[in-house]
């Protein structure tokens, strides 16, 4: 597989909210599905807030065979989840599953509190599939340890909302050297359809801006 055939794959529905087909089918941070999406073979939760975590959207997927991982808080929201914490190595499903850090560095809810704290365990996901590397962020800034992840495709926040801002994607885009970037975390009540356009003029590489379907 390519990093262009993976992306062919990869469905934007809303958000964070992904759907990878398969097989296997992955899911990340499923909120708002609609109609009667495919059963999962594997669920990726970012965190606990409510728009990334949405017991709801996850049972409308979940099959008798399916895994959940979740960060932070959010297994136990989730029934039959497994905790993952940042740094943590699985294979599900002929899925290698690598659990990375995502915290806020300067978007602060009060004085000293951000919004994703580095303590909370939060994290994003690394999955690799048939040699391709695809890096989900989650809700991050454009923090250091950016700099040990490998991937072929990226999946980046771009709103300034709670996560980088787009000049901040663009930044940590150049550092991860993806071959093909996303934007996400944009245009649904969360920063404006336009985030994503001035990050695929801002960013010298290439951008596949997805339709929310």
């Amino acid at each position: 597989m390519t990093p262009e055939e993976l992306v062919q794959k990869l469905h934007w529905l809303g958000h964070d909210s992904f759907r990878l087909d398969g097989p296997p089918v992955i899911y990340f941070d499923p909120w708002r599905l609609r109609g009667k999406p495919p059963v999962a073979d594997l669920v990726l939760v970012s965190h606990e807030h409510f728009d990334h975590c949405s017991p709801e959207d996850v049972a409308k997927v979940a099959g008798p065979h399916t895994v959940i991982l979740a960060g932070g808080t959010a297994a136990g929201q989730l029934r039959g989840a497994q905790a993952v914490r940042p740094g943590d190595r699985l294979t599900v499903a002929g899925v290698e599953v690598e659990a990375v850090p995502a915290y806020n560095l300067n978007k602060f809810r009060a004085p000293g509190q951000p919004f994703h704290p580095k303590n909370a365990g939060h994290v994003g996901y690394v999955i690799t599939i048939e040699g391709v590397r695809l890096y989900f962020a989650g809700d991050t800034d454009a923090i250091p340890e950016m700099g040990q992840i490998g991937c072929d495709v990226a999946l980046l926040p771009v709103s300034g909302t709670y996560v980088m801002t787009v000049e901040e994607a663009v930044g940590a885009a150049q550092r991860l050297n993806p071959e093909i970037v996303v934007p996400m975390h944009y245009g649904a009540g969360i920063g404006t359809p336009q985030d994503g356009e001035r990050f695929a003029i801002l960013y010298p590489g290439r951008t596949v801006m997805l339709s929310v379907e």
